[in-house]
């Protein structure tokens, strides 16, 4: 169901995406260049990852969430409302964790913080802001959004901060920035083998061999 979810995100952003990737990584590899700084293959990425997720966020609030209805002020009131084993539940209350994990993730790594306090500040931020825009927009307040951008938010921030502690543990080899290269690259193609047909496509060259 989240490989279903983040295909109909992309198959309808995808142009947006696309279009800001090009340009993005045109005007920071120029700044690179003309200031002469060192390019770091796996922080550009990371850096590039999150304006993606941030225009996915972006489209899934404005056009892909069809929250119409009645606002909602009430704390847990919503969330309460789903059973436990419904498509729905997952769809509204552990969508709205996983969404904001990856804020939670990027944020923490890029101010560098190892505490939540900052990271739990800037999430109620954005997600009270795209709330009130919602409401503008026509759409619904949900104070329950909230609350599940918070709680994922946080996570994120948690996973990083323990990965973190992981990696300092690590062999001083093993922090080197060829390694963390690899590993994005690494992460980077066996996300596109799972989000394409690529897996598919050699699953049939195999079995007509």
């Amino acid at each position: 169901m989240i490989k279903s979810m983040i295909l109909d995100i992309f198959g309808g952003a995808w142009p947006m995406i696309v279009i800001f990737t090009i340009i993005l990584s045109s005007i920071r590899i120029a700044y690179l260049i003309i200031n002469k700084e060192k390019f770091v293959l796996y922080k550009e990425l990371s850096y590039l990852l999150f304006i993606i997720y941030l225009l996915s966020l972006f489209y899934i609030v404005t056009f892909q969430d069809d929250n119409y209805g009645t606002s909602n002020l009430i704390p847990f009131k919503e969330i309460f409302r789903y059973n436990i084993n419904s498509k729905l539940f997952f769809k509204n209350i552990i969508g709205n964790i996983l969404l904001y994990m990856p804020f939670g993730l990027f944020v923490t790594a890029y101010l560098d913080v190892r505490k939540i306090f900052p990271i739990f500040i800037l999430t109620f931020i954005s997600s009270l802001s795209i709330e009130i825009v919602q409401s503008v927009i026509g759409r619904v307040f949900d104070v329950d959004d909230i609350i599940l951008n918070l709680l994922g938010g946080t996570i994120g921030a948690i996973i990083y901060i323990f990965l973190d502690k992981i990696r300092d543990k690590l062999p001083r080899a093993l922090n080197k920035e060829w390694f963390m290269n690899l590993i994005i690259i690494i992460l980077l193609l066996l996300a596109i083998l799972y989000f394409t047909n690529f897996t598919a496509y050699f699953d049939r060259i195999i079995n007509n061999g």
